[in-house]
Formats: C-alpha cells, sequence, structure tokens
C-alpha cells in the first residue's frame, strides 16, 4: 500500500515522501495515528502544500535535539540490582529503567529512544546511545552496580586505634 508520511519515522522515510508499507501496518498503525495519509492524487496535493510546514517543525525539533544533546551527552548515571553469582544480575537493566533515572535528573527521554543492542544483565560501566532526533544522537555512561553496595561501604565500623 502506498502512503505519504506526514512525521519522520525511523526505519521508514521522511515527512513528505511517498513510502510502500504493507495494508495492516497502514489500516492499524499509521492512518490512525494520522502519521501518514494514503497516497490519492488529492492527498499528494496536500502533502506539497503542508511540506513547508512540516519542514519548519523537523527544523524545530532538531534545534530542540541538539539544545538537549548539549545537556544531556556525557551525563552519568547509576542503577542498582540485585547480583548473583559471577556478578550477574537477578533481572535486566532496560531502557524503561535507564529512562526512569534520567527522569530523576530532571530529563524526560522515551524509552524507545534508548537504543540497546540487548538488555545489560552483568555489573559494570556502558556507553547507551540515546537517539534524541534522526541523526542527532547522545551517550550518556550506565553504571550499574550490586545493590546494597554503597549501605555495606558506609555500614562498616570505624576501625579502632
Amino acid at each position: 500500500m502506498e502512503i505519504i508520511l506526514r512525521e519522520s519515522i525511523d526505519k521508514l522515510g521522511q515527512a513528505g515522501e511517498v513510502v510502500q508499507v504493507k495494508a495492516g501496518y497502514a489500516r492499524n498503525y499509521l492512518l490512525p495515528r494520522k502519521l501518514a495519509y494514503l497516497a490519492t492524487p488529492s492527498n499528494r496535493k496536500l502533502i506539497s502544500q503542508e511540506r513547508t510546514n512540516i519542514l519548519h517543525r523537523e527544523t524545530q525539533l532538531r534545534d530542540e535535539a541538539e539544545k538537549l544533546l548539549g545537556l544531556i551527552d556525557g551525563i552519568e548515571i547509576t542503577v542498582s540490582r540485585k547480583v548473583g553469582e559471577h556478578e550477574a544480575l537477578y533481572g535486566s537493566v532496560t531502557p524503561a529503567d535507564i529512562a526512569e533515572e534520567l527522569e530523576k535528573k530532571g530529563f524526560t527521554i522515551e524509552k524507545r529512544k534508548i537504543t540497546l543492542d540487548e538488555h545489560i544483565k552483568k555489573l559494570g560501566e556502558f556507553d547507551v546511545p540515546i537517539r534524541l532526533f534522526g541523526d542527532v544522537v547522545a551517550e550518556i555512561k550506565l553504571c550499574v552496580e550490586a545493590e546494597g553496595e554503597q549501605e555495606s561501604e558506609s555500614a562498616l565500623p570505624e576501625p579502632e586505634h
């Protein structure tokens, strides 16, 4: 099915492009969310009129993403998890967990923008890319530590002299 994108969609195309998608994807996802139009002659004329508005909106979104990039790039967050043998985590660290930690620091990032190849299942430090907009990608440091590690260090009694 041929559709015209109203917004840029990762791995599909840019706003204003005519793309070919499966009918179910168009009917059940893109069209109800007003992310696309059917590629009819009248809609092709409509989208050509909207193209300047689309380009203006995309420019604003890119500018906002670049400002956010300056604030968030290189930020460091820490996540604590219960650990089993061989420093393997009982639960993994997911994009939702990372988004929650960023929220605590005052940054609202959608979890779908946090691109992990796979969930993190061990202790250590990781570089986590966040796709803010198109090719604007921030990278944050994620430190995964054992739960209770900080409390146990401060709970040790002072050595007597």
